[in-house]
């Protein structure tokens, strides 16, 4: 969908994705679905609305996502 959207979780990333680069994905992906880079001031603040609930919802994924074999390298 949006190249510029890398992957956040572990094998991609060596330790927990930051809230910055959560912020940065949920910035991408609402510049992606609604085709504007910057949005006209009119628009604003359901653009930075959509930002804030997408980087939720993007947090709350991460920290309930089971990834096969992380459990035990983090053990171990």
């Amino acid at each position: 969908m949006c190249r510029s959207i890398k992957t956040l979780r572990p094998p991609a990333l060596p330790e927990e994705a930051t809230e910055e680069e959560i912020r940065a994905a949920a910035l991408q992906f609402v510049r992606k679905v609604s085709g504007f880079r910057a949005p006209a001031a009119h628009n604003q603040e359901v653009f930075d609305r959509a930002v804030d609930v997408i980087a939720q919802a993007t947090q709350e994924l991460l920290a309930g996502l089971e990834v096969r074999g992380q459990a035990a390298r983090r053990a171990g």
